[in-house]
């Protein structure tokens, strides 16, 4: 009987444990102040500098659409730090194409322009904004959205700040029609012919 409570017991706080691992749903705590890669030998001001950024806003063209992210992958000191961020730079009608970032919320602040933004919640429910130069807008972490700039005489920047060192893209178009999945899969799952989702993938360079 004492072992089997003591079982009961471990399951029970096993699962408990388990439970509380998906609340917190973030980065691990770490026990440092830092975490310097074991291919780092010396440790200054430097390590904790990033400057990749640099000129983004005075760039040669300053009218494309582009992205530079800050995360572990580009800047290690923020290994257990539970930050990243990312800049976006979206031409005169230009758009970030539906896509997730599993590890993070962010919080979208516009420097520039308008952006008109929105997510998809797990009810199916579309919430959408529109932006101007100083406001937010917070997209949770998992679901999918998007960003567009509906002027088309300028473009428009923003910087996007996450709750992790990971701020990795899932892109939507891209995974969906840039990948291999199965051209009769895809048909069925969006109820079309095999031709139309074929033309979909060649918009994306014909990776099928």
């Amino acid at each position: 009987m004492t072992i089997f409570l003591a079982k009961q017991v471990s399951f029970s706080i096993c699962i408990i444990l388990a439970i509380m691992r998906l609340v917190q749903a973030g980065d691990p705590d770490i026990l440092f102040n830092y975490i310097v890669p074991s291919n780092v030998t010396t440790v200054d001001g430097n390590f904790f500098t990033y400057t990749n950024i640099r000129g983004f806003l005075d760039g040669p063209n300053q009218t494309d659409t582009k992205s530079m992210t800050c995360s572990l992958i580009e800047f290690p000191a923020l290994n257990g730090q539970s930050v990243s961020l990312s800049v976006l730079r979206l031409a005169p009608g230009g758009a970030s194409p539906p896509h997730i970032r599993p590890h993070a919320t962010g919080l979208f602040f516009v420097l520039a322009g308008q952006f008109e933004v929105g997510f998809v919640d797990t009810t199916n429910k579309l919430y959408t904004q529109t932006l101007e130069t100083g406001d937010m807008f917070i997209f949770p972490k998992g679901l999918i959205h998007y960003q567009y700039n509906p002027d088309v005489m300028k473009p428009a920047v923003a910087v996007a700040g996450f709750g992790s060192a990971s701020a990795s893209t899932v892109s939507i178009p891209v995974t969906l029609f840039g990948g291999k999945i199965d051209d009769d899969i895809l048909a069925k799952s969006f109820k079309t012919d095999v031709a139309t989702i074929q033309k979909l993938k060649n918009g994306f360079g014909g990776k099928v």
